[in-house]
């Protein structure tokens, strides 16, 4: 039984989906001003993940991740580039594209845009009104906390001590200081949009509780994003979305932990904030996901290049076992005793269990990669030239399905540039001439252009440096 810890009730509990062998799954996705930071990369990654290994549990999963396309800071670019909000979005929801792919994050079912779901976002905003949860003022539409009782039960804080201690701007136009923006009224140089109010354009968090209800409908399964997002954006959804509906609008909802810099918190004052296109200029997209799965998403992560070295070696590992196992399972013979099929597979069907048992509990991805070590170890020390075919094939079969779910060994072995092989071929050639001055030479050429050579009794290897 899969268990999820719930951040609303502030405890795991045994994952039932509303529709049977359905799962509908929201993630906040990015704000498109810009590049999305390594900070962005983390939910990106990690809720990939626990999507891949729901539907390799048989879930039907739908997967909503939006992008938001119209708010102040993407206002404030657009102005001073002088181009439209549109043209910004177009840009940076194809970049967007580029960093999200190179990480091996999978396209979601739906990636609706906030800009084409104003209708939707009227309609709710309208039937806060009429319920007396909300209030027109000035051609603005704001949400009255106080009218919604149960304000504060996903961030667990009551509505007198964050009125009280609110780092909330003080606006006139609100009755309350905690009152937020569903419409905001029009001004000079901004988009706007027709609507019962006057034109103007939505609030940050009518957003995505509009897109999320137009594609999950108005109760869904879970909705994920990051810790930041807990209080205000997510209490504000809930609220918008029960005020709206009158009943429970998400069953569970999931908040990944904070990713530090250098064992300190991400800042552009601190000069240590970092887009992914940055850091991807000097690691490899599949090094920087095994660092995001190597602890568990609700805990704090720390980006250092120590952790990027130990995680690029951690991969090279995967990668040497895959590649070792693919090469004796083109030589090994059937299974002369079936004693011999029977321990292995033994073997490996605790693996695996020990593998499913850290994901389904909340989705623990440093457990689960013990067992995927554990998988690689089994392989180098008991894996032979004389090991039957059906236990090579089972382990390769078992380690394809736990780096599948992953997102990781997605280079093939034939991925060699020509110019590389080449270089390999002429190395081998002076091994065999016993040219050992030229075939160190050799490897240090390719080790420059990011190869390693591994010799073997099955010839010699390249993997990626």
């Amino acid at each position: 039984m899969i268990q999820i810890y719930n951040s609303q009730t502030r405890q795991k509990e045994n994952f039932v989906p509303l529709t049977p062998g359905k799962v509908g799954m929201y993630c906040c996705g990015p704000t498109v001003y810009d590049y999305f930071h390594i900070g962005n990369a983390r939910p990106f990654i990690m809720f990939d993940v626990f999507r891949r290994f729901l539907e390799s549990r048989g879930y039907e999963v739908t997967f909503v991740q939006n992008f938001t396309d119209v708010d102040d800071k993407m206002i404030d670019r657009a102005n001073r580039e002088g181009i439209t909000v549109k043209e910004l979005g177009d840009r940076f929801i194809a970049e967007y594209w580029k960093d999200a792919g190179a990480l091996g994050v999978k396209p979601a079912t739906v990636h609706p845009r906030a800009t084409e779901h104003m209708q939707e976002m009227i309609e709710i905003i309208r039937g806060l009104v009429d319920r007396g949860l909300a209030y027109e003022k000035d051609g603005s539409v704001y949400f009255s906390t106080p009218d919604f009782h149960d304000y504060g039960k996903l961030s667990g804080q009551n509505l007198e001590d964050l009125d009280s201690g609110a780092r909330v701007s003080v606006d006139e136009e609100k009755r309350n200081p905690l009152d937020f923006a569903l419409w905001k009224a029009e001004k000079p140089g901004e988009p706007s949009w027709d609507s019962p109010w006057g034109k103007g354009r939505p609030g940050w968090h009518i957003e995505c509780s509009a897109m999320s209800m137009k594609y999950l409908g108005d109760r869904f399964d879970i909705h994920c994003g990051g810790q930041d997002l807990l209080f205000p954006h997510h209490e504000n959804e809930v609220a918008q979305s029960e005020g709206y509906t009158g009943h429970p609008f998400v069953n569970y909802w999931m908040h990944n932990g904070f990713l530090n810099i250098d064992n300190t918190k991400m800042s552009k004052s601190l000069g240590n904030f970092f887009t992914v296109r940055d850091i991807l200029k000097e690691y490899e997209p599949e090094s920087v996901r095994m660092l995001m799965l190597s602890a568990h998403y609700r805990s704090p992560l720390n980006f250092s290049r120590e952790m990027m070295a130990q995680a690029k070696a951690s991969l090279t590992r995967l990668y040497t076992a895959r590649d070792r196992m693919t090469d004796l399972e083109k030589t090994a013979k059937p299974a002369a005793h079936q004693d011999d099929l029977d321990d292995m597979k033994g073997k490996l069907k605790e693996i695996e269990e020990r593998f499913d048992a850290g994901m389904d509990n909340d989705f623990n991805t440093a457990e689960a990669m013990g067992a995927l070590f554990e998988l690689v170890y089994l392989a180098n020390t008991e894996l032979n030239e004389s090991s039957a075919k059906e236990s090579v094939e089972e382990a390769l079969a078992l380690l394809n399905k736990m780096t599948g779910i992953f997102g990781l060994l997605t280079k093939k072995e034939d991925e060699v540039p020509q110019e590389v092989q080449e270089l390999a071929n002429e190395r081998a050639q002076a091994r065999k001439d016993k040219n050992w001055a030229r075939s160190d030479e050799l490897r240090a050429k390719l080790s420059e252009m990011g190869w390693l050579v591994e010799d073997s009794p099955q010839g010699q290897k390249l993997r990626r440096a």
